[in-house]
């Protein structure tokens, strides 16, 4: 998958959310911090899934899972700023790598019909 650019964007927004979420309460151990990992990893976890399968179809169709995790990924990114668990600063840096991650996503799911 090293060569997929838009594999490589959601692996790098998976190690910021990781890295960030180190932080959150420990009352959220089972909540948030376990949920938006949980989202965070399923977005490349889906395209190389979908992209294994072998067939066009099956790609976009897990291409389209990845794209809605990641959706849940940054609504709960502005829930964490909105609890105070992450800063303003890390809400915007790991946003932006999640809208880039977006971008791409949407090129290679038109790409792939």
């Amino acid at each position: 998958m090293d060569n997929l650019l838009v594999w490589k964007k959601a692996h790098e927004l998976t190690l910021k959310v990781y890295e960030i979420t180190k932080n959150f309460p420990k009352d959220e151990s089972f909540g948030l911090t376990s949920q938006i990992r949980r989202a965070a990893v399923s977005v490349p976890s889906n395209i190389v899934e979908g992209r294994a399968r072998g067939s066009n179809k099956e790609f976009k169709r897990f291409l389209l899972i990845a794209r809605g995790s990641l959706e849940e990924t940054k609504y709960q990114l502005l829930l964490a700023k909105d609890l105070n668990y992450i800063s303003d600063s890390d809400y915007k840096n790991t946003l932006s790598i999640a809208q880039e991650t977006g971008k791409l996503l949407a090129g290679l799911i038109k790409s792939v019909g």
